[in-house]
């Protein structure tokens, strides 16, 4: 029981399962804004096929600038 703090016995996850569950939660919140701002480019353009500079330009606008894919 030594290391383990008051009264912990060492079962269980440790919080681990509900931190992925965070995880995943903010992960699929800043997909699915990047993917909004990239089918917005899209539509704009009147294509239908989302391109690697759809996702470039979405995710420059979002202050996530990607190097190497042009633009």
């Amino acid at each position: 029981m030594t290391g383990r703090g008051k009264g912990g016995k060492g079962l269980g996850k440790g919080g681990a399962k509900r931190h992925r569950k965070v995880k995943l939660g903010v992960l699929k919140v800043f997909l699915e804004n990047v993917i909004r701002d990239a089918v917005t480019y899209t539509e704009h353009a009147k294509r239908k096929t989302v391109t690697a500079m759809d996702v470039v330009y979405a995710l420059k606008r979002q202050g996530r600038t990607l190097y190497g894919f042009g633009g």
